[in-house]
């Protein structure tokens, strides 16, 4: 079973530049994506061409979306994570398939506390989205369990976890998505008994894999990226985890997004 994560940053224009060839090469069971920031009307249908689709689209007008694509058709599709305040914006999108609850998310980028009061206002927005998201992260891991299900949350949680998930650490240590405030949370939702970091328990000393660069700069050719696309699964999934980590395209010009796609490939 091979289940991906993948930011596409408008699913149009990375249809345009070989989504379908990526989805095609990579044989998914599972696919997450976010910032699909489309209209459902003006989709591009052939993308998901032999999966089924759900999706949350949210009510901003061209910005965030989750979905996600299975071989499977779900059994239950469930829109948001219970937030009055969030669950209009199209960030989290869960579904159930058989043995398994899948869950895309798009977390908000946040702000920081050092800037100015716009920046300070987005900074506690995204701790409140945190502390929610939490909650309800509990709530369907227990309730999958309850069903016989494993459980996974992937995503782009717009969080750096530890100094390996990115490039230039040193000068980061005051940015949003590497606050301390932002790192505790991450730490805080993981643990052996509920989620664990996948490609991090298979890759566990080595430096990234970077999920995300720039499209500026020499970010991508310096490999100066950050890991912040990431698969939580539940215990017994995890263990079923052999292969994984990011697909980095071939060269900048082939890039699909500034994202690329984080694949596992789990033992049936």
């Amino acid at each position: 079973m091979r289940i991906a994560t993948f930011n596409v940053n408008g699913l149009r224009a990375a249809q345009r530049r070989g989504f379908r060839r990526w989805l095609d090469a990579a044989d998914c069971d599972v696919v997450g994506l976010q910032e699909v920031r489309c209209p459902a009307e003006q989709l591009p249908t052939e993308c998901w061409d032999g999966y089924h689709w759900a999706y949350h689209q949210g009510t901003l007008p061209g910005r965030n979306g989750v979905a996600i694509m299975s071989r499977e058709k779900p059994s239950a599709v469930r829109h948001g994570f219970g937030s009055r305040e969030f669950d209009t914006e199209g960030r989290y999108l869960e579904v159930d398939l058989p043995g398994l609850t899948v869950a895309s998310l798009y977390l908000p980028k946040g702000g920081t506390l050092f800037a100015d009061e716009v920046s300070a206002a987005r900074f506690h927005r995204k701790q409140r989205f945190l502390r929610s998201l939490a909650r309800h992260l509990t709530a369907s891991r227990r309730q999958a369990a309850n069903q016989g299900r494993e459980f996974v949350v992937m995503g782009d949680f717009n969080i750096a976890h530890t100094e390996l998930d990115l490039k230039n650490f040193k000068t980061n240590r005051k940015s949003e998505g590497f606050l301390p405030e932002e790192r505790a949370w991450f730490g805080s939702v993981l643990s052996p008994r509920t989620l664990v970091d996948v490609v991090r328990r298979l890759h566990p000393e080595s430096p990234g894999p970077y999920s995300w660069w720039s499209w500026r700069g020499q970010s991508w050719a310096n490999d100066a990226g950050w890991r912040i696309d990431y698969q939580l699964a539940s215990p017994g999934l995890v263990a079923r985890a052999r292969h994984g980590g990011t697909m980095r395209d071939e060269s900048y010009e082939a890039r699909v997004s500034d994202h690329a796609p984080v694949l596992v490939e789990y033992a049936d």
